[in-house]
């Protein structure tokens, strides 16, 4: 390890710790909004845990223009990426309309009248299993979006228990996490990687497709049985007016639906170049203006509070390097799996495997234990895969107290997590 970090980076990392511990303490700051009236717009601001990152990154920046002057400040936040903040908001944005939701709820229904079981388990099932692997195709946070507001409207109503919706949103984001490895753009901690070390969709599939599509499989099995009755007794359409209300007011053309489907394609398949994805973003934006009868509101605020969220993890993780890399290259190729999965706990996967593929002459089994460790672990925080703050921003006001705590998500994802480990170290 280097022990000779710079101010700033000692700097950034303190932040950084500063940040989890922000992370796993917003019901404090939720607290002491009811307890101080006068100032609880700033305290309901600080407890929200999508603003975390982002506020502890405009801290570091302030700092590195305070000690290492405008030019350093500047120079530093230019050589970040924020690719991937800017394409996750316009993605959630794109994926959340009626007609998509509309499209993929029918899709669904459609595949779940054919299954042996009642409809309603049947959709639940689908949605934690069969959405997920779509992740590979359509990206994770699209299949993240699509099942958190699926999730949303006909299963996180007032009826269901916290036990059932923390224990959902555990297997949710571990499925999502492993789900998009079938191909190789889909999943962030994938794509750091994936053109560095050559490795294509058919070599994905080869290596973690049926793993990974096993254990989502069983994780989203063994929770539809653990909560069969519960999911009986549930009744749809509880939480408030559902989409499917509005669609019966106005129902969506089929051409409407097919455009904003050209829009959502459009986006992942140029996921990599935001003047274009953006482009296309606002040009959607303007086609739901004119066509305002088939849309509901647009999740704009759930989008910017994610692509917020992302974005502080990106420049408070830039300072991350010089610990995270020796850590890593100090492992073993078995003890680097079960490394990247507890460290992606901690901070993004996708920042992990991009550190490897920094280093040169890994081994193969060094980078596949990398990957499989990294995406194992994308379920156990909301800080752990990109698409976990969309899931969180679009759920959480169906959670006691509007808020998910940290370590109840911990604990929901701790066994399909295991799960996954099984799965990809010992198949």
């Amino acid at each position: 390890m280097n022990l000779n970090p710079t101010t700033l980076q000692l700097i950034g990392a303190a932040l950084f710790l500063i940040a989890l511990i922000h992370t796993f303490s917003t019901k404090v700051f939720e607290r002491l909004a009811h307890a101080q009236p006068a100032h609880a717009g700033l305290w309901h601001l600080l407890g929200e845990v999508e603003i975390v990152f982002g506020v502890w990154a405009m801290v570091l920046t302030l700092l590195t223009f305070a000690i290492a002057g405008s030019d350093v400040a500047i120079g530093y936040l230019e050589t970040r990426n924020f690719t991937e903040p800017m394409f996750v908001f316009a993605i959630m944005v794109v994926a959340g309309t009626r007609p998509i939701l509309g499209f993929a709820r029918g899709a669904i229904a459609g595949i779940a009248r054919v299954l042996p079981v009642d409809t309603t388990t049947a959709i639940f099932w689908l949605t934690l299993a069969l959405v997920p692997l779509l992740g590979s195709f359509i990206t994770e946070p699209a299949a993240m979006t699509l099942a958190a507001l699926m999730l949303r409207e006909r299963f996180f109503v007032p009826a269901a228990s916290e036990r059932f919706k923390y224990a959902t949103l555990g297997v949710l984001f571990v499925n999502i996490s492993i789900g998009g490895t079938l191909t190789n753009f889909a999943a962030p901690p994938v794509l750091m990687v994936a053109s560095a070390w050559g490795w294509d969709s058919a070599y994905m599939f080869l290596h973690f497709g049926d793993r990974a599509a096993l254990a989502v499989a069983v994780n989203a099995t063994a929770l539809t049985l653990l909560f069969r009755r519960e999911l009986a007794g549930l009744v749809p359409g509880q939480g408030g007016a559902s989409d499917a209300s509005a669609e019966a007011v106005a129902p969506v053309p089929l051409t409407v639906v097919v455009v904003h489907l050209l829009f959502l394609a459009g986006v992942v398949v140029f996921a990599h170049h935001p003047v274009v994805f953006m482009g296309l973003f606002l040009f959607f934006m303007g086609y739901t203006t004119a066509y305002a009868r088939y849309q509901d509101a647009l999740i704009l605020r759930e989008g910017l509070l994610v692509a917020f969220f992302l974005a502080g993890l990106v420049v408070l993780g830039g300072q991350q390097q010089w610990w995270l890399q020796p850590v890593l290259t100090s492992l073993s190729a078995d003890q680097v799996y079960y490394g990247a999965t507890a460290l992606t706990a901690i901070t993004d996967n996708a920042a992990l495997t991009y550190l490897g593929s920094l280093v040169e002459g890994l081994s193969e089994q060094f980078k596949l234990a990398l990957v499989a460790g990294a995406v194992t672990g994308g379920g156990l925080t909301i800080i752990a895969n990109a698409p976990n703050p969309a899931g969180v921003s679009i759920l959480r006001e169906r959670f006691e107290h509007q808020t998910v705590q940290p370590l109840g998500l911990l604990a929901a994802a701790a066994l399909p997590t295991l799960v996954a480990i099984c799965a990809f170290r010992f198949l």
